[in-house]
């Protein structure tokens, strides 16, 4: 059977096919093309907490001389967040006492210049409605510390710098200019403002008195904004109600009792809102609705207020004075404490040399107590193998049991336990005995 020959298409038609095959494949290759340029070019999620760098002209050492110069503006206190930090999972205005601190790294580049570049990080209190999860954090800068420190460096230098070269916070300086330039004749001589070609002195009166002007504009800006700060700190103030924290480890307590549920331990420095005050107690509030108690002698309380209760006009006897260590021994703890329940400890037992004597209350007890233990830690730390604490007891018609572990009083003298965190890791029998100042709303 003989094949029968299809007719072939003319030759004109063929190129016309050709010819639409191939601008398809060209408009296909232009729009991956596109698409691929568009892939490249979006922006990419990319952390704003830098570093952030400038390319300077000057060498390596030169720049790190003028970054020691500006050493001071490296860290410091911020007024406010807002403006300086990027907002995380906690609203700004929950956090307390913002920290910033900038690391500077400078290297030296191949054609003699120097890269520098910073990292700032911030820290702040957050102060949450569960104290627990109260501390401090560290938050993302926004760059604005970072650009201020280059930009500070950049006039120091007098250092002209390219734009800001995408959001990763990079600049590279400006090429410098190598072509060169036309002299004119007499070059190196300077004309008489008369004489200058093109300006009249006109011209140039005009010309002075503009640049005149803009940098009387300038200046007036730069006192507006620094009056603008100074308000800002002005309304940043602190009220004067609040009072700081001593000695890291003070336990703020639920009720003001040394026998009270600790809350948690507040660190040196915090500061709390004082709502209430008396002889012996500060009464805070923590956060929103939360309030706890802090013992007065572990705070600095407000100006004007004294930080130990002022004693009345009879002059109040001292402690030495009213008790006495009439028998010292070594003897299983007496009492039912877990932590030195069964353990040989130090007894001590006291008794008051005037038993009528109104000042040998619990806030003289605990203070003999203290005394006796900063006196006498150098033989307990001697005896430390052999003592698992110490326990004073005061044989008196209101006396009472106070007991400590060793290492209790180790931190204590080391002065990583303030005197309030002391006693509220004491064993007190029975507690009431040694209750300090019940509030009273007086001051």
């Amino acid at each position: 059977m003989t094949g029968r020959c299809l007719p072939m298409a003319p030759l004109p038609v063929v190129r016309l096919l050709l010819d639409k095959l191939s601008a398809f494949l060209l408009l296909a290759l232009l729009a991956g093309a596109a698409h691929s340029t568009r892939a490249q070019a979006s922006p990419q999620t990319t952390s704003p907490a830098g570093p952030y760098e400038r390319t300077y002209r000057q060498s390596k050492s030169a720049v790190e001389k003028a970054l020691k110069q500006l050493q001071p503006t490296m860290r410091g206190r911020l007024p406010v967040l807002e403006g300086f930090a990027v907002p995380g999972d906690h609203p700004l205005s929950r956090y307390q006492r913002a920290y910033y601190e900038s690391d500077v790294q400078v290297r030296s580049t191949g054609s003699g210049e120097s890269v520098v570049r910073v990292n700032t990080k911030v820290t702040a209190w957050y102060a949450d409605s569960t104290p627990s999860r109260s501390g401090y954090q560290l938050l993302t800068s926004n760059g604005r510390l970072e650009s201020d420190l280059l930009d500070q460096l950049t006039e120091l230098l007098g250092t002209r710098t390219g734009p800001n070269s995408g959001t990763d916070g990079k600049t590279t300086a400006e090429p410098a200019i190598s072509a060169p330039m036309p002299q004119l004749p007499g070059a190196g001589r300077a004309f008489p403002s008369s004489l200058q070609p093109g300006l009249s002195s006109q011209q140039l009166a005009e010309t002075k008195n503009s640049q005149n002007k803009a940098a009387e504009q300038t200046e007036a800006g730069l006192e507006a904004e620094a009056r603008s700060l100074e308000e800002v700190l002005k309304n940043q103030a602190h009220p004067r109600n609040l009072v700081a924290i001593r000695k890291t480890g003070t336990p703020v307590v639920a009720s003001p009792s040394l026998t009270g549920k600790t809350l948690f331990l507040a660190s040196a420095e915090d500061e709390f809102e004082m709502l209430d005050f008396n002889a012996d107690w500060v009464h805070v509030r923590i956060s929103g609705l939360s309030r706890g108690w802090i013992w007065r002698t572990s705070l600095e309380m407000p100006e004007g207020i004294s930080d130990v209760p002022l004693v009345g006009t009879k002059a109040a006897p001292v402690v030495a004075d009213l008790f006495e260590v009439t028998r010292e021994e070594t003897a299983p703890f007496p009492g039912d404490w877990e932590p030195l329940r069964g353990k040989n400890v130090k007894i001590i037992s006291v008794q008051k040399i005037q038993e009528d004597e109104k000042s040998g209350g619990a806030q003289a007890k605990l203070e003999f107590a203290k005394a006796l233990l900063d006196k006498d830690y150098a033989e307990l730390a001697q005896k430390s193998k052999e003592l698992a604490g110490v326990v004073l007891i005061f044989d008196s018609v209101d006396g009472g049991m106070i007991a400590a572990t060793l290492p209790t009083v180790q931190r204590w003298k080391a002065g990583t336990l303030s005197d309030a965190a002391l006693w509220h890791q004491c064993y007190f029998d029975p507690p009431e005995t040694f209750t300090i100042s019940a509030p009273s709303g007086g001051h």
